[in-house]
């Protein structure tokens, strides 16, 4: 069990406000804290809004700069909220980070958005972060990944087993 969560919000899907039927948007303010305070949580967490970008545009420097947020980190526990498109890539950048159990999630729907899975995802990566040993894990479309065995399909929109 967690007594304290720290939650790196990089941007994403998860947290885009879209304007127009052009799907003009931008990455908003993290999601994540509200929708936690909404299903009182029975834990403490920690914000850390590192960048608000759609993963398309995470390059290597943006990962280096998760990396380390993360290894600086004196918290055990640690969920990133990340886009879907570049999950992947992000989790695989976090390996060699002993001691810690990391959880990538976003979602395929802003949060915002009625239908969303944002609230899912997050309750699964909850659930994965608190009871799984130190390792980096992807929590979505109601499963948990091993990142080296897993890929976002992006023609049918989910996370699929290589």
């Amino acid at each position: 069990m967690i007594s304290n969560l720290l939650i790196i919000t990089t941007g994403g899907t998860i947290d885009k406000i879209y304007f127009d039927d052009k799907s003009d948007y931008q990455v908003g303010e993290p999601q994540i804290s509200q929708i936690l305070h909404a299903m009182h949580v029975a834990f403490d967490f920690e914000v850390s809004a590192l960048m608000r970008k759609d993963s398309l545009h995470i390059n290597d420097d943006d990962r280096k700069l998760i990396r380390a947020a993360v290894a600086a980190s004196a918290t055990r526990h640690i969920l990133i909220t990340h886009g879907t498109d570049s999950m992947v890539e992000t989790a695989s950048m976090l390996k060699g980070i002993e001691g810690k159990t990391i959880v990538l999630t976003g979602a395929l729907n802003p949060a915002r958005f009625r239908d969303s899975d944002a609230i899912f995802n997050i309750g699964c990566a909850v659930g994965a972060v608190q009871s799984l040993p130190a390792g980096i894990y992807i929590a979505m479309n109601g499963k948990v990944w091993d990142p080296d065995h897993v890929r976002k399909n992006r023609r049918q929109n989910v996370f699929e087993s290589l």
